[in-house]
């Protein structure tokens, strides 16, 4: 005879996908405002808000031991921890090498190839 297993109420998982079309929604009317930081940092936010609903709740995030969600939730965050600092660093780098070894700010371009016939 075979066991059930834990049954969560439906009522979360409709809660949750409701959750998730609003969050689309506004990540989408974010497209009428304009370009900039802030609209970035509105679709930044609700898709990571998007994303932790969806680890959360259907992929049962929420129901697991601590020490299993920061053995999975963890090294993406270091990652991305590490990514901001290499970037800050290539940009102090670049400024660096335009400062005093007189690179130039942008390559210059090369000329069209010319064809002959």
């Amino acid at each position: 005879m075979a066991t059930e297993g834990q049954q969560h109420p439906i009522k979360i998982y409709l809660l949750v996908w409701a959750l998730l079309f609003v969050f689309s929604a506004i990540s989408y009317a974010s497209d009428y405002m304009d370009d900039g930081v802030i609209r970035t940092s509105v679709i930044l936010l609700f898709m990571i808000l998007k994303a932790a609903a969806i680890v959360a709740v259907f992929m049962h995030m929420q129901w697991e031991r601590y020490a299993l969600i920061f053995a999975i939730l963890l090294p993406p965050l270091a990652l991305m921890v590490l990514m901001t600092l290499m970037a800050i660093e290539a940009d102090y780098a670049w400024a660096t090498r335009v400062e005093y070894m007189g690179e130039p700010i942008a390559p210059e371009p090369k000329p069209p190839p010319t064809h002959r016939h």
